[in-house]
């Protein structure tokens, strides 16, 4: 199907009908895609440029929650580190 062409719908909305699930806005969009950068390891600066936010730090107050399992990596990463 066609988005765009008249008395069509496109296959995307009839994908999302069928699983029951509620038509994404652009916002939703955008979330996801800074979600998934962050759950790959992506660096807050790439993650604030992708996203054309003015500062890290408004991405950091926006998506700070998405961050929580790198707080476990960065304990372990300290505890390799350390000579004891």
């Amino acid at each position: 199907m066609h988005p765009g062409k008249p008395g069509t719908r496109s296959w995307f909305l009839t994908a999302l009908t069928a699983a029951g699930l509620p038509r994404p806005t652009i916002h939703d969009l955008r979330h996801t895609a800074a979600s998934l950068a962050v759950s790959v390891g992506a660096n807050a600066k790439a993650v604030q440029r992708m996203l054309g936010h003015a500062s890290a730090a408004m991405t950091l107050d926006t998506y700070a929650d998405l961050f929580d399992d790198d707080l476990d990596a960065v304990v372990d990463r300290l505890n390799q580190a350390a000579i004891f």
